[in-house]
């Protein structure tokens, strides 16, 4: 201890007296610990008072061999290179944040003549106008979707935009204003763009009262179809505003960090808060936090997760920081905690959610073998199951039907056995009763005693239960117990209820490892179903009429289809409209146009 505290009185002697990056370094030239301060003599001094040191920090302060300095303009840059050089080194002392992703954002173009509303993510450049973070692409989706009805901003490229003839299928369903042809003027389009502009920034009120008065005006010159435009531009807002919630109705830019102790674990809740919106939450598990206490982790939360997001005006906080000073003038923010009203509200339901992160975490943590011991117990099982199947459906009102089947075994989940079920929708197969008996039994006729599961998991309620033993009916089920698994009261995870034969339906401790085990099958289930459901129809819109067409290949195909907007209307157009096509020529458009009119 003692020559590691002399090292360091000899490097406090010489230290600068201003804002940068110190590093700790071992006789191994191993970086021990990187930090900042806005006066650096200052800070490492407080090092040399081993007592009030944790215990931490008292053995890195034992390593120190020399100590190197960095000198910077200012606090923002030296957050920067102190965040840089923890990346680069992952010192053992320092707390560490595994924060390698990027959020997705809005962005519209407002410079260009015909602004587009696009998904974005990277660094913000340019006059562009930006909103978010968005904690996920879903969170992100559900608003492009509501902007798209409410004010019918284009989404396309700026490829596609400049060489549309007609246009395309959002216009046919009321998502975009068409200006790619002329659907719309400029002015007008601007006016879109600027009521999008102040949705964005919470001015939601006017928008729908302007929207109001020209819904009126219209149904009373009898114009009843823009009326009903109009209505449906409405509709589109009131239902993102009956979803608002009125703690954050009025905070402009804001994030709520919660830091919660728990069973062992830290885990971090942020909450992303922008004009009156909730964008969506995102839970943190720092690394190499023993011994450190919570004001120190999160400024070391602060350090790394703000050094690659823009911060936002405030960040609200359970608890104030020992170096809030520096970090507000780093950051360039407000930090600070409440006890009552709507914020102190927005910090219980970061701790809420924080909790519910740590319950998860150690559940998917735990020993599978123990779950399956309680599964055992609980669901009255003669052994303890060495082949758990997990079946699920997915379809678009019946179109692109998909079932799939996963299989989870003591070592974990077995990719190599799962499978899926192309369902063609009949009359038979015409709800999700039909599709999981036809699943089933399709299952069923090649089961193999080396195939054979112990349990079967249904992602349904007592009626998929009841169809699928009466499907299954005439095969062998010994040995097999069946059980489905329903979403309970709001469809909120953790309080599912639990349906077996000739027994009462139940619930499971809400919380408890097995209940989270078992909704981590379902969600695999789930997952891959949709996944798969996607491929499938991502498939089909690349599937045409055009792809009978002896002679046209995928580039030729997406030519056509960019020109014409879908393959109907390249079906209807003459040869001469068809030469038009960058790569289509005469004999080509020909053999396009005696295909159709044979």
């Amino acid at each position: 201890m003692q020559k590691g505290l002399d090292n360091l009185l000899n490097f406090i002697k010489v230290a600068p007296e201003t804002p940068g990056v110190y590093r700790m370094i071992d006789k191994n030239d191993e970086v021990l610990y990187v930090g900042k301060a806005k006066n650096i003599k200052k800070r490492i001094t407080s090092y040399s008072h081993i007592t009030k040191l944790p215990l931490r920090l008292q053995k890195m302060v034992a390593q120190i061999e020399r100590v190197e300095f960095i000198i910077v303009e200012n606090e923002s840059r030296a957050l920067l290179v102190e965040n840089e050089l923890i990346k680069k080194f992952k010192p053992k002392y320092n707390i560490l944040l595994k924060d390698d992703k990027t959020f997705p954002h809005l962005v519209i173009d407002v410079k260009s003549e015909y602004p587009s509303l696009r998904k974005y993510r990277g660094a913000r450049h340019g006059e562009n106008k930006y909103f978010g973070p968005f904690a996920s692409v879903l969170a992100v989706n559900n608003v492009v979707d509501v902007l798209q009805k409410a004010f019918l901003l284009r989404s396309c490229r700026d490829s596609v935009f400049r060489n549309r003839q007609r246009p395309c299928l959002l216009y046919q369903i009321k998502k975009c204003s068409a200006p790619c042809v002329g659907k719309i003027s400029e002015e007008n389009y601007r006016k879109l763009v600027e009521g999008a502009i102040d949705f964005l920034e919470g001015k939601n009120s006017k928008i729908q009262e302007e929207l109001s008065c020209k819904m009126n005006e219209a149904s009373a010159k009898q114009d009843y179809e823009s009326a009903l435009v109009l209505r449906d531009r409405i509709r589109a807002l009131t239902s993102v505003q009956s979803k608002h919630n009125v703690e954050y109705a009025n905070i402009k830019s804001a994030d709520v960090v919660f830091l919660l102790r728990d069973k062992n674990l830290v885990c971090i809740q942020v909450f992303f808060v922008r004009n009156g919106q909730n964008c969506g939450n995102v839970p943190y598990f720092p690394s190499q936090i023993e011994g450190a206490n919570d004001g120190e982790i999160l400024e070391a939360f602060f350090s790394s997760f703000y050094s690659s997001h823009v911060p936002p005006n405030e960040i609200i906080v359970n608890e104030l920081l020992e170096n809030i000073a520096f970090l507000e003038t780093a950051l360039g923010t407000k930090i600070k905690t409440y006890q009552r009203g709507g914020k102190a509200k927005l910090l219980e339901m970061a701790r809420e959610n924080a909790k519910a992160s740590i319950d998860r975490k150690i559940a998917l943590m735990a020993n599978v073998d123990d779950n399956l011991k309680y599964l055992k117990e609980v669901f009255e099982l003669n052994d303890i199951p060495k082949r758990i199947e997990v079946y699920d459906n997915s379809h678009n009102q019946g179109s692109f039907a998909i079932g799939a089947m996963i299989v989870a075994t003591p070592s974990g989940f077995d990719r190599k056995s799962y499978r899926t079920f192309n369902i063609k929708y009949t009359a038979e197969t015409r709800d999700d009763f039909a599709m999981m008996q036809e699943v089933l039994k399709r299952r069923f006729e090649k089961l193999t005693p080396e195939n054979k599961p112990d349990v079967v998991l249904l992602d349904g309620g007592r009626g998929q239960l009841n169809a699928v033993m009466e499907s299954l009916k005439d095969f062998d089920l010994n040995g097999i117990t069946f059980i489905a698994i329903s979403k309970g009261p709001d469809r909120n995870a953790g309080k599912e209820f639990y349906h077996m034969q000739n027994k009462e339906s139940f619930e499971l401790e809400y919380r408890s490892p097995l209940a989270f085990y078992l909704q981590n099958l379902r969600d695999e289930a789930h997952r891959f179903a949709i996944g798969t459901h996607r491929k499938k129809r991502a498939k089909s819109i690349f599937r045409s009429k055009l792809d009978d067409v002896d002679g046209i290949g995928a580039k030729r195909k997406k030519d056509l289809l960019n020109y014409f907007g879908s393959a109907e209307d390249v079906m209807q157009a003459n040869v001469d409209d068809l030469q038009k096509v960058s790569g289509i020529n005469k004999k080509t458009a020909e053999k396009i146009y005696k295909y159709f009119h044979n």
